[in-house]
Protein backbone atom coordinates (compact mmCIF):
# COMPACT_ATOMS: atom_id res chain seq x y z
CA UNK A 1 0.00 0.00 0.00
CA UNK A 2 2.40 2.47 0.90
CA UNK A 3 4.69 1.33 -2.61
CA UNK A 4 1.65 2.22 -4.18
CA UNK A 5 1.39 5.35 -2.51
CA UNK A 6 4.67 6.47 -3.30
CA UNK A 7 4.32 5.97 -6.66
CA UNK A 8 1.21 7.80 -7.10
CA UNK A 9 2.98 10.26 -5.60
CA UNK A 10 5.85 10.58 -7.69
CA UNK A 11 3.52 10.91 -11.06
CA UNK A 12 1.42 13.33 -9.17
CA UNK A 13 4.75 15.58 -8.58
CA UNK A 14 5.66 14.58 -12.14
CA UNK A 15 3.18 15.93 -13.41
CA UNK A 16 2.73 19.34 -11.38
CA UNK A 17 6.81 19.62 -12.68
CA UNK A 18 5.54 19.21 -16.06
CA UNK A 19 3.09 21.83 -15.75
CA UNK A 20 5.12 24.22 -14.27
CA UNK A 21 7.84 24.24 -16.90
CA UNK A 22 5.35 24.56 -19.63
CA UNK A 23 4.43 27.24 -18.11
CA UNK A 24 7.76 28.94 -17.48
CA UNK A 25 8.91 27.50 -20.87
CA UNK A 26 10.76 30.38 -22.07
CA UNK A 27 12.77 30.66 -18.48
CA UNK A 28 13.72 27.32 -19.00
CA UNK A 29 14.49 27.41 -22.68
CA UNK A 30 17.10 30.49 -21.58
CA UNK A 31 18.49 28.06 -18.49
CA UNK A 32 19.01 25.06 -21.23
CA UNK A 33 20.65 27.45 -23.81
CA UNK A 34 22.97 29.16 -21.17
CA UNK A 35 23.69 25.55 -19.69
CA UNK A 36 24.77 24.40 -23.35
CA UNK A 37 26.70 27.29 -23.59
CA UNK A 38 28.88 26.56 -20.58
CA UNK A 39 29.29 23.29 -21.69
CA UNK A 40 31.00 24.49 -24.72
CA UNK A 41 32.49 27.34 -23.02
CA UNK A 42 33.95 25.38 -19.97
CA UNK A 43 37.17 24.52 -21.49
CA UNK A 44 37.49 27.70 -22.76
CA UNK A 45 37.27 29.11 -19.39
CA UNK A 46 39.50 26.24 -17.62
CA UNK A 47 42.43 27.47 -20.26
CA UNK A 48 42.40 30.97 -19.85
CA UNK A 49 42.08 30.33 -16.20
CA UNK A 50 45.15 28.69 -16.17
CA UNK A 51 47.20 30.86 -17.90
CA UNK A 52 49.98 33.10 -16.27
CA UNK A 53 50.47 36.85 -16.67
CA UNK A 54 54.12 37.37 -14.73
CA UNK A 55 52.64 35.44 -11.70
CA UNK A 56 49.43 36.97 -11.95
CA UNK A 57 46.73 34.36 -12.86
CA UNK A 58 43.33 35.95 -14.15
CA UNK A 59 40.15 35.82 -12.29
CA UNK A 60 37.40 32.97 -12.75
CA UNK A 61 35.22 35.42 -13.09
CA UNK A 62 37.14 37.43 -15.70
CA UNK A 63 37.75 34.40 -17.59
CA UNK A 64 34.10 33.49 -17.84
CA UNK A 65 33.01 37.59 -19.29
CA UNK A 66 36.20 36.87 -21.89
CA UNK A 67 34.61 33.35 -23.28
CA UNK A 68 30.98 35.48 -23.19
CA UNK A 69 32.16 37.92 -24.45
CA UNK A 70 34.18 35.59 -27.72
CA UNK A 71 30.92 33.37 -28.26
CA UNK A 72 28.59 36.29 -28.77
CA UNK A 73 31.37 37.88 -31.12
CA UNK A 74 31.28 34.91 -32.99
CA UNK A 75 27.41 35.17 -32.84
CA UNK A 76 27.48 38.20 -34.18
CA UNK A 77 30.04 37.40 -36.84
CA UNK A 78 28.31 34.69 -38.15
CA UNK A 79 24.81 37.25 -37.98
CA UNK A 80 26.84 39.91 -40.35
CA UNK A 81 28.11 37.45 -42.43
CA UNK A 82 25.66 35.31 -43.78
CA UNK A 83 22.14 37.03 -43.48
CA UNK A 84 23.10 39.40 -45.80
CA UNK A 85 24.26 36.29 -47.80
CA UNK A 86 20.70 34.83 -47.09
CA UNK A 87 18.78 37.43 -48.06
CA UNK A 88 20.46 38.48 -50.94
CA UNK A 89 20.22 34.41 -52.55
CA UNK A 90 16.36 34.50 -51.87
CA UNK A 91 15.65 37.56 -53.47
CA UNK A 92 17.34 36.44 -56.31
CA UNK A 93 15.37 33.18 -55.91
CA UNK A 94 12.06 35.06 -55.74
CA UNK A 95 12.79 37.00 -59.23
CA UNK A 96 13.10 34.13 -60.76
CA UNK A 97 10.15 33.65 -63.01
CA UNK A 98 8.66 30.30 -63.20
CA UNK A 99 7.68 30.56 -66.83
CA UNK A 100 11.32 31.39 -67.77
CA UNK A 101 12.64 28.18 -65.98
CA UNK A 102 9.56 26.30 -67.27
CA UNK A 103 11.52 27.06 -71.26
CA UNK A 104 15.16 26.57 -69.79
CA UNK A 105 13.83 23.26 -68.18
CA UNK A 106 11.20 21.96 -71.21
CA UNK A 107 13.13 19.54 -73.30
CA UNK A 108 14.65 17.56 -69.82
CA UNK A 109 10.88 17.26 -68.56
CA UNK A 110 9.90 16.22 -71.46
CA UNK A 111 12.25 13.25 -71.73
CA UNK A 112 11.89 12.64 -67.95
CA UNK A 113 8.03 12.62 -68.77
CA UNK A 114 8.80 10.19 -71.30
CA UNK A 115 11.12 7.65 -69.46
CA UNK A 116 8.89 7.91 -65.91
CA UNK A 117 5.74 7.98 -67.85
CA UNK A 118 2.63 9.51 -66.82
CA UNK A 119 2.63 10.07 -62.43
CA UNK A 120 -1.06 9.93 -60.97
CA UNK A 121 -1.95 12.07 -58.81
CA UNK A 122 -5.40 13.27 -57.55
CA UNK A 123 -8.34 11.02 -57.45
CA UNK A 124 -9.94 12.41 -60.54
CA UNK A 125 -7.22 12.77 -62.98
CA UNK A 126 -3.85 12.28 -63.91
CA UNK A 127 -1.01 14.50 -64.55
CA UNK A 128 1.73 14.39 -66.39
CA UNK A 129 5.71 14.41 -64.86
CA UNK A 130 5.69 18.04 -66.81
CA UNK A 131 2.81 19.52 -65.20
CA UNK A 132 3.29 17.87 -61.88
CA UNK A 133 7.20 19.95 -61.69
CA UNK A 134 5.91 22.92 -63.47
CA UNK A 135 3.37 23.24 -60.19
CA UNK A 136 6.10 22.11 -57.35
CA UNK A 137 8.38 24.84 -59.24
CA UNK A 138 6.10 27.20 -58.84
CA UNK A 139 5.07 26.92 -55.68
CA UNK A 140 8.86 26.34 -54.62
CA UNK A 141 9.49 30.22 -56.67
CA UNK A 142 6.52 32.09 -54.80
CA UNK A 143 6.95 35.21 -53.39
CA UNK A 144 4.48 35.04 -50.80
CA UNK A 145 6.28 31.65 -49.75
CA UNK A 146 9.51 33.02 -49.25
CA UNK A 147 8.16 35.88 -47.33
CA UNK A 148 6.47 33.56 -45.21
CA UNK A 149 9.92 31.77 -44.53
CA UNK A 150 11.53 34.80 -43.92
CA UNK A 151 8.88 36.23 -42.05
CA UNK A 152 8.91 33.30 -39.38
CA UNK A 153 13.44 33.97 -39.18
CA UNK A 154 12.89 36.98 -38.61
CA UNK A 155 10.40 36.44 -35.82
CA UNK A 156 12.61 33.84 -34.86
CA UNK A 157 16.09 36.02 -34.37
CA UNK A 158 13.78 38.91 -32.41
CA UNK A 159 12.98 35.83 -30.00
CA UNK A 160 16.73 35.83 -29.81
CA UNK A 161 17.67 38.96 -29.25
CA UNK A 162 15.14 39.48 -26.70
CA UNK A 163 16.38 36.81 -24.79
CA UNK A 164 20.31 38.21 -25.62
CA UNK A 165 20.36 39.43 -21.90
CA UNK A 166 18.96 36.64 -19.82
CA UNK A 167 20.98 33.62 -21.65
CA UNK A 168 24.04 36.19 -21.08
CA UNK A 169 23.95 36.97 -17.53
CA UNK A 170 22.81 33.12 -16.50
CA UNK A 171 25.53 31.66 -19.02
CA UNK A 172 28.18 34.14 -17.08
CA UNK A 173 27.23 32.55 -13.96
CA UNK A 174 27.14 28.89 -14.99
CA UNK A 175 30.61 29.53 -16.78
CA UNK A 176 32.00 31.44 -13.46
CA UNK A 177 30.73 28.31 -11.25
CA UNK A 178 31.27 24.87 -13.33
CA UNK A 179 29.26 23.32 -10.41
CA UNK A 180 26.37 25.93 -10.26
CA UNK A 181 24.25 24.14 -12.45
CA UNK A 182 24.74 20.65 -10.63
CA UNK A 183 24.22 22.04 -7.19
CA UNK A 184 20.91 24.18 -8.63
CA UNK A 185 19.57 20.45 -9.44
CA UNK A 186 20.79 19.20 -6.12
CA UNK A 187 18.50 21.62 -3.72
CA UNK A 188 15.77 19.67 -5.18
CA UNK A 189 16.26 16.16 -4.27
CA UNK A 190 16.38 14.60 -1.19
CA UNK A 191 19.28 14.31 0.76
CA UNK A 192 19.43 10.32 0.48
CA UNK A 193 19.73 10.41 -3.15
CA UNK A 194 22.10 13.64 -3.57
CA UNK A 195 25.01 11.60 -4.16
CA UNK A 196 23.52 9.52 -7.10
CA UNK A 197 21.99 12.80 -8.42
CA UNK A 198 25.50 13.72 -8.44
CA UNK A 199 27.28 10.75 -10.18
CA UNK A 200 24.62 11.05 -12.32
CA UNK A 201 24.61 15.20 -13.12
CA UNK A 202 29.18 14.10 -13.37
CA UNK A 203 28.08 11.57 -16.03
CA UNK A 204 25.45 13.76 -18.24
CA UNK A 205 27.93 16.96 -18.18
CA UNK A 206 31.12 14.49 -19.48
CA UNK A 207 28.97 13.05 -22.78
CA UNK A 208 26.59 16.09 -23.02
CA UNK A 209 30.14 18.19 -22.93
CA UNK A 210 31.57 15.55 -26.01
CA UNK A 211 28.55 15.86 -27.93
CA UNK A 212 28.13 19.94 -28.34
CA UNK A 213 31.67 20.44 -28.80
CA UNK A 214 32.02 17.46 -31.81
CA UNK A 215 28.41 19.26 -33.32
CA UNK A 216 30.19 22.81 -33.26
CA UNK A 217 33.07 21.17 -35.00
CA UNK A 218 31.29 19.10 -37.19
CA UNK A 219 29.35 22.10 -38.47
CA UNK A 220 32.50 23.82 -39.05
CA UNK A 221 33.98 21.30 -40.63
CA UNK A 222 31.19 20.53 -43.27
CA UNK A 223 30.59 24.14 -44.55
CA UNK A 224 34.31 25.00 -44.60
CA UNK A 225 34.60 21.67 -46.80
CA UNK A 226 31.41 22.04 -48.65
CA UNK A 227 31.92 26.05 -49.86
CA UNK A 228 35.71 24.93 -50.67
CA UNK A 229 34.84 22.10 -52.69
CA UNK A 230 31.84 24.08 -54.75
CA UNK A 231 34.23 26.89 -55.33
CA UNK A 232 36.60 24.41 -57.07
CA UNK A 233 34.32 22.99 -59.42
CA UNK A 234 33.05 26.34 -60.53
CA UNK A 235 30.25 27.94 -58.54
CA UNK A 236 30.71 31.74 -57.13
CA UNK A 237 31.49 32.06 -53.56
CA UNK A 238 27.96 33.65 -52.34
CA UNK A 239 26.23 30.37 -53.69
CA UNK A 240 29.01 28.43 -52.75
CA UNK A 241 28.50 29.94 -49.05
CA UNK A 242 25.11 29.91 -48.69
CA UNK A 243 24.83 25.87 -50.08
CA UNK A 244 27.90 25.43 -47.88
CA UNK A 245 25.81 27.17 -44.94
CA UNK A 246 22.48 25.23 -45.32
CA UNK A 247 23.92 21.75 -45.40
CA UNK A 248 26.39 22.44 -42.29
CA UNK A 249 23.23 23.22 -40.05
CA UNK A 250 20.94 20.62 -41.71
CA UNK A 251 23.85 17.88 -40.89
CA UNK A 252 22.94 18.32 -37.35
CA UNK A 253 20.08 16.26 -38.10
CA UNK A 254 21.42 12.74 -37.93
CA UNK A 255 20.94 10.67 -41.44
CA UNK A 256 18.22 12.73 -43.12
CA UNK A 257 20.12 16.53 -43.03
CA UNK A 258 22.55 15.35 -45.48
CA UNK A 259 20.05 14.57 -48.03
CA UNK A 260 17.72 17.25 -47.62
CA UNK A 261 20.71 19.69 -47.52
CA UNK A 262 21.97 18.19 -50.79
CA UNK A 263 18.53 18.71 -52.24
CA UNK A 264 18.19 22.09 -50.95
CA UNK A 265 21.49 22.74 -52.66
CA UNK A 266 20.92 21.06 -56.00
CA UNK A 267 17.76 23.64 -56.55
CA UNK A 268 20.00 26.46 -55.51
CA UNK A 269 22.61 25.45 -58.23
CA UNK A 270 19.99 24.85 -60.50
CA UNK A 271 18.00 28.31 -59.91
CA UNK A 272 20.74 30.54 -60.03
CA UNK A 273 22.63 29.49 -63.24
CA UNK A 274 19.23 29.70 -65.70
CA UNK A 275 20.93 31.65 -67.99
CA UNK A 276 23.33 28.11 -68.56
CA UNK A 277 22.84 25.84 -71.43
CA UNK A 278 21.27 22.66 -69.44
CA UNK A 279 22.97 19.37 -71.11
CA UNK A 280 26.87 21.18 -71.48
CA UNK A 281 26.97 23.11 -68.83
CA UNK A 282 24.19 23.12 -65.97
CA UNK A 283 24.18 19.40 -65.94
CA UNK A 284 27.69 18.66 -65.99
CA UNK A 285 27.23 21.18 -63.01
CA UNK A 286 24.70 19.49 -61.27
CA UNK A 287 26.93 16.28 -61.43
CA UNK A 288 30.04 18.25 -60.00
CA UNK A 289 27.93 19.39 -57.66
CA UNK A 290 26.53 16.10 -56.52
CA UNK A 291 30.39 14.52 -56.35
CA UNK A 292 31.27 17.34 -53.53
CA UNK A 293 27.90 16.46 -51.69
CA UNK A 294 28.62 12.47 -51.74
CA UNK A 295 32.45 12.93 -50.67
CA UNK A 296 31.91 15.63 -48.17
CA UNK A 297 29.19 13.13 -46.71
CA UNK A 298 31.90 9.87 -47.07
CA UNK A 299 34.50 12.19 -45.03
CA UNK A 300 32.15 12.74 -42.45
CA UNK A 301 29.62 10.01 -42.11
CA UNK A 302 33.23 7.54 -41.74
CA UNK A 303 35.85 10.02 -39.65
CA UNK A 304 33.39 12.56 -38.10
CA UNK A 305 30.17 11.06 -37.25
CA UNK A 306 31.10 7.95 -35.58
CA UNK A 307 32.76 9.73 -33.13
CA UNK A 308 30.10 12.42 -32.64
CA UNK A 309 26.75 10.46 -32.67
CA UNK A 310 28.07 6.93 -31.51
CA UNK A 311 31.39 7.28 -29.47
CA UNK A 312 30.43 10.63 -27.48
CA UNK A 313 27.10 9.09 -26.42
CA UNK A 314 28.53 5.42 -26.16
CA UNK A 315 25.07 4.26 -28.44
CA UNK A 316 25.56 1.68 -30.94
CA UNK A 317 24.56 3.20 -34.72
CA UNK A 318 21.58 1.14 -35.35
CA UNK A 319 20.30 2.47 -32.15
CA UNK A 320 20.87 5.86 -32.67
CA UNK A 321 19.21 5.69 -36.10
CA UNK A 322 15.97 3.95 -34.85
CA UNK A 323 15.77 6.37 -32.19
CA UNK A 324 15.96 9.55 -35.24
CA UNK A 325 13.56 7.94 -36.71
CA UNK A 326 10.98 7.74 -33.75
CA UNK A 327 11.90 11.63 -32.61
CA UNK A 328 10.74 12.92 -36.14
CA UNK A 329 8.12 10.71 -36.53
CA UNK A 330 6.90 11.99 -32.80
CA UNK A 331 8.37 16.00 -32.88
CA UNK A 332 9.29 16.33 -36.40
CA UNK A 333 12.73 18.23 -36.94
CA UNK A 334 13.37 19.25 -33.59
CA UNK A 335 12.74 15.63 -32.00
CA UNK A 336 15.36 14.79 -34.49
CA UNK A 337 17.69 17.14 -33.34
CA UNK A 338 16.96 16.89 -29.40
CA UNK A 339 17.03 13.22 -29.93
CA UNK A 340 20.71 12.17 -29.13
CA UNK A 341 20.82 14.55 -26.27
CA UNK A 342 17.82 13.83 -24.44
CA UNK A 343 18.22 9.76 -25.08
CA UNK A 344 21.62 10.74 -23.24
CA UNK A 345 19.72 12.12 -20.30
CA UNK A 346 17.58 9.11 -19.96
CA UNK A 347 19.95 6.41 -20.17
CA UNK A 348 22.39 7.41 -17.58
CA UNK A 349 19.54 8.16 -15.16
CA UNK A 350 17.97 5.02 -15.79
CA UNK A 351 21.58 3.22 -15.49
CA UNK A 352 22.07 4.69 -12.21
CA UNK A 353 17.89 4.43 -10.18
CA UNK A 354 16.59 1.72 -12.70
CA UNK A 355 19.44 -1.04 -13.43
CA UNK A 356 17.99 -3.66 -12.12
CA UNK A 357 15.45 -3.98 -15.35
CA UNK A 358 17.08 -6.15 -18.17
CA UNK A 359 16.50 -3.98 -20.91
CA UNK A 360 17.96 -0.87 -19.38
CA UNK A 361 21.19 -3.08 -17.85
CA UNK A 362 21.41 -3.69 -21.66
CA UNK A 363 21.23 -0.41 -23.11
CA UNK A 364 23.38 1.43 -20.83
CA UNK A 365 26.16 -0.74 -20.12
CA UNK A 366 28.65 1.11 -21.95
CA UNK A 367 27.98 4.07 -20.07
Amino acid sequence: MRSTARYVFIIIGLIILGIIVWYFKSIVAYILIAAVLSLIGHPIVDFLNKLKIGKVTLPRALCAAITLVLFWALLITFFRIFIPLVASEAEQISSIRAETLMENLEDPLHKAEKWFGKIRLGNDEDKSFKEHATEKIIDFLSASDLSKIFRSIAGVLGNIFVAFFAISFISFFFLKDEKMFINSVIILVPVKHEEAVKKVMGSIKSLLKRYFIGIVIDVSLVITLITTGLSIVGLELQHALIIGLFMGLLNVIPYVGPILGGALGLIIGIATHLDMDFYSELLPLLGLMLIVFITVQIIDATFLQPTIYSSSVKAHPLEIFLLILVAGSLAGIAGMVLAIPTYTIVRVIAKEFFNQFKVVKKLTENI
